[in-house]
């Protein structure tokens, strides 16, 4: 099998991989020094990416080692080139502590202060606010994980149908849901229905408690602080730093617990 190789040498984890793709779609791994040996004679290997139908894509290493970088045609048809980026991490990595580390994240059972007499009154479990421009990239893939993690997911795509008032789903959504997760990206920033959802969020954080989660998406620290210095502070998790399965399963986990 023929295919373009990069070796990116050592890589930190947080740090991203930009990769632009010139004619067809292709598949673009990443792999540490062990999984590309094993590419190469054809066994057994594991990657970061996958089919890359839209250009350019971003890769962010999971871990801190020796990483290569692959792009080939297997199973498609035509020809491609490609280009390498190497992209320093946008946000600083003590951000990716436990979501168990704090107590507060998830609305508790009982908890008057919130309005609610009995956990199940709320109908869902997460609340995903985002901008469309991300939908493809990252948000629908995090909604179908977590669901098919058997939660209930508050996503536009599952709840709104024609003729719904947008604002009322959205409200009781809102209201309705133990966990918020914001996937903050440039597109979420320059949006203005989106900071209303985000507002909604906010009022449910209460004495200083974190009932939601923020996913930092191709965006820098600087840019969360012009946008928002107190959400600058949460806890977060970086699409950089970690995949949306393990988002997702971090994300069901706490909440199960």
């Amino acid at each position: 099998m023929k295919y373009l190789v990069w070796d990116l040498k050592q890589l930190k984890r947080g740090e991203r991989v930009k990769v632009a793709l010139t004619g067809n779609a292709a598949n673009v791994r990443l792999m540490t020094n062990t999984n590309y040996q094993n590419y190469k004679n054809g066994r057994r290997h594991s990657y970061v990416g996958g089919l890359v139908t839209k250009s350019p894509v971003v890769l962010g290493i999971p871990s801190s080692g020796h990483w290569f970088l692959t792009v080939d045609m297997q199973g498609l048809r035509g020809s491609t080139n490609a280009s390498v980026q190497v992209l320093p991490s946008p946000l600083p990595t003590f951000q990716d502590a436990p979501l168990s580390s704090v107590p507060s994240l998830v609305q508790g059972r009982n908890d008057e202060s919130f309005g609610f007499q009995d956990d199940d009154l709320r109908e869902h479990d997460v609340f995903i606010s985002h901008a469309s421009e991300d939908k493809d990239e990252i948000v629908r893939p995090l909604a179908m994980a977590l669901k098919n993690a058997g939660l209930s997911v508050w996503y536009d795509e599952f709840e709104l149908k024609i003729g719904d008032s947008l604002r009322q789903k959205i409200d009781k959504g809102l209201a309705k849901s133990k966990f918020g997760i914001v996937v903050l990206s440039k597109s979420f920033i320059r949006k203005g229905w989106t900071n209303y959802e985000l507002d909604g969020i906010i009022t449910k954080v209460v004495s200083g408690e974190q009932v939601l989660l923020p996913i930092w998406h191709n965006i820098t620290k600087q840019e969360v602080v012009d946008f928002s210095p107190s959400i600058a502070d949460k806890l977060a998790r970086n699409t950089a730093n970690f995949t949306v399965d393990e988002i997702a399963i971090e994300i069901s986990e706490l909440i199960r617990s």
